[in-house]
């Protein structure tokens, strides 16, 4: 028979990561957001917002929120539009 008394921490603990995760997926979203905001926009904070996104999406896939391929695809996205913005 399981242990109740695991099963209960689990459901904790699951339910911590999953908000931790959901923080960090949001700000990421946030971050890369704002990137292609501002040089869509060419403003003039643009290459250190695309510089604070992919910082974002590094630590997240540190983190194993994102998936290497999909980070690399999206940094190179992000440096694809900044360069042609310049």
């Amino acid at each position: 028979m399981p242990n109740i008394k695991s099963a209960k921490k689990r459901v904790k603990v699951i339910a911590t990561k999953t908000a931790r995760n959901k923080a960090t997926k949001s700000a990421l979203r946030t971050a890369v957001k704002k990137a292609y905001y501002a040089v869509d926009t060419n403003a003039d904070n643009k290459t250190e917002a695309v510089r604070l996104a992919i910082k974002k999406i590094d630590q997240a896939t540190a983190k194993g929120i994102l998936h290497k391929n999909t980070a690399a695809r999206s940094k190179s996205s992000l440096a694809k539009r900044l360069n042609a913005s310049a």
